[in-house]
């Protein structure tokens, strides 16, 4: 499909904005690096095209991303200021979003040198996470290709949520299975409502995986034969524990991400506000304990 996919080229003027090249493609889209002329803001500009009929599913996700963007402004959520439908007026026949040029590499490609640094990226993550569920939305695809970290001027390490095309309104029951398999909760698996505890699950999951290279066994399985998963939670495998694999890793941490990781919805943390305030625990614990290491080295 991306062969077909209509492009614009260096220097072509497009809504006002300036093409300056090519950062990225997707199934039914392209991703510009573009410059508003006017105030040299630089953004990047992600085109949508309807190809053919079934690509019109992107289109109806990229204009539920820009709504969803468009009600939340925190600082680890990549900001969508304006969308921009092409073509006919009532049948759109492509769609622009404007969106926060976000400079870094995705969790899964890279992960943080250090411990710290890694737990401070969770904590960042899950504060971004607790705004959308405190609005009433869930990311409902919480996993480490969408998680983009950068470096402040400062040289903090700094966590950016992106992707928020399956997100969806806190209840929502979605007609199709949707998730990622490595990181999809039971409920997404068996089409039942999509909750904050969903959000937790996934990223429970990365957490897991960024810490320890494994994924957990998810209700999807591994194989096409097992796409709707069992339906009986006991019959789901349990993952290793963590502090297993890990054993150097705080404790508390280990027993946070196998909490977020329970079958049953209500067996996991009451809610992501108290999941950000034990990772900020643990991460001041994490870094007391470096100081303390320095003074008696």
């Amino acid at each position: 499909m991306s062969e077909i996919l209509p492009t614009f080229k260096k220097g072509d003027t497009v809504e006002g904005y300036r093409i300056m090249s090519e950062i990225g493609r997707g199934a039914a889209s392209v991703i510009y690096l573009v410059q508003d002329p006017k105030t040299k803001q630089v953004w990047a500009l992600k085109h949508v095209a309807k190809i053919n009929p079934k690509s019109q599913r992107f289109l109806d996700q990229a204009e539920i991303e820009y709504k969803i963007a468009s009600q939340l402004d925190h600082e680890s959520i990549r900001k969508i200021p304006r969308m921009i439908k092409t073509g006919k007026i009532l049948k759109s026949t492509g769609m622009l979003l404007v969106m926060e040029l976000v400079d870094g590499i995705s969790l899964h490609e890279e992960k943080p040198e250090t411990l710290d640094e890694t737990i401070d990226v969770f904590r960042q993550t899950a504060s971004a996470l607790a705004q959308m569920h405190d609005r009433g939305f869930v990311h409902a695809d919480m996993k480490p290709h969408n998680v983009i970290v950068g470096r402040s001027l400062e040289g903090k390490l700094t966590a950016k949520l992106i992707d928020l095309g399956q997100s969806c309104k806190t209840g929502t029951i979605k007609k199709r299975i949707q998730g990622t398999p490595d990181y999809i909760a039971p409920e997404q698996v068996h089409r039942r409502e999509i909750t904050a505890k969903t959000d937790m699950y996934n990223f429970g999951a990365t957490m897991y995986w960024v810490l320890s290279g494994k994924n957990i066994p998810t209700a999807m399985g591994t194989s096409q034969d097992s796409l709707m998963g069992s339906r009986d939670a006991a019959l789901i495998e349990k993952p290793t524990p963590i502090s297993e694999l890990m054993p150097e890793m705080p404790e508390r941490l280990c027993e946070l991400i196998m909490h977020c990781v329970e079958v049953e919805p209500d067996s996991r943390p009451n809610s992501m506000d108290d999941v950000t305030n034990k990772l900020d625990l643990i991460l001041g614990l994490v870094r007391s304990d470096s100081v303390e290491a320095n003074k008696t080295s």
